[in-house]
C-alpha cells in the first residue's frame, strides 16, 4: 500500500490545502494528514484538536484520508503510519526555500523518506492560512477561502465576519 504523509500546521486548513490533499488522495492508496501539535515556527490561533476536527470534517468525503497529530518529529509519524513519502504543497519560490531545508533535515533523520512537492493549483497559489486569519480578524469574508466548518468558527470568534 502506498501511504503518504501530508504534514503541516493547518492553522487553519484552507481550500488550497484541501485541493492538495484531494489530489494526493487520487494518486495514493492512503493519505495521512499530519497536524503539528507544538509548532516552534508559528504561533497558532486554533488548538490542535480544533485543527484536527476541521480537517476530519473537511475530508470525510475522501475515504482514503485520515488525520493524525504530530507530537514529535515528522519522520517518526511517517514511520509509525508506514509512509515513505512526505507530500508538501508549494505556492511560490519562498515556500520552496523553507521546504527544501526541511526535506534535507528529514532526509538526514531518515534517508528512506522522500519528499514530494505538489504545485498549488493556480486558483489557490495566493492563498495562505496567515492571510485568511488576517482577513477574518479585520471582518472580511473568508467563506470561499476555507471549508465551511472553519468559516463558522471564524464567525464565532469575530462576529462581524461574514461566511
Amino acid at each position: 500500500m502506498n501511504t503518504v504523509l501530508c504534514p503541516g500546521t493547518y492553522d487553519p486548513v484552507t481550500v488550497g490545502h484541501l485541493d492538495t490533499i484531494a489530489r494526493c488522495a487520487s494518486m495514493f492508496d492512503k493519505v495521512v494528514v499530519g497536524v503539528v501539535d507544538d509548532s516552534t515556527r508559528k504561533r497558532v490561533l486554533f488548538t490542535t484538536d480544533e485543527r484536527i476536527r476541521f480537517l476530519e470534517e473537511s475530508t470525510e468525503h475522501l475515504p482514503n484520508v485520515t488525520v493524525a497529530k504530530i507530537t514529535g518529529l515528522v519522520v517518526d509519524l511517517a514511520r509509525d503510519v508506514g509512509a515513505h513519502v512526505l507530500v508538501k504543497g508549494l505556492r511560490a519560490v519562498m515556500d520552496f526555500e523553507y521546504e527544501f531545508q526541511m526535506a534535507q533535515l528529514n532526509r538526514k533523520l531518515d534517508p528512506d523518506l522522500e519528499t514530494m512537492y505538489l504545485m498549488a493549483s493556480p486558483e489557490y497559489a495566493f492563498l495562505s492560512s496567515s492571510g485568511v486569519k488576517e482577513i477574518a480578524r479585520f471582518g472580511g469574508c473568508v467563506g470561499d477561502l476555507v471549508p465551511e466548518v472553519v468559516a463558522r468558527r471564524f464567525a464565532e470568534m469575530y462576529p462581524c465576519v461574514k461566511g
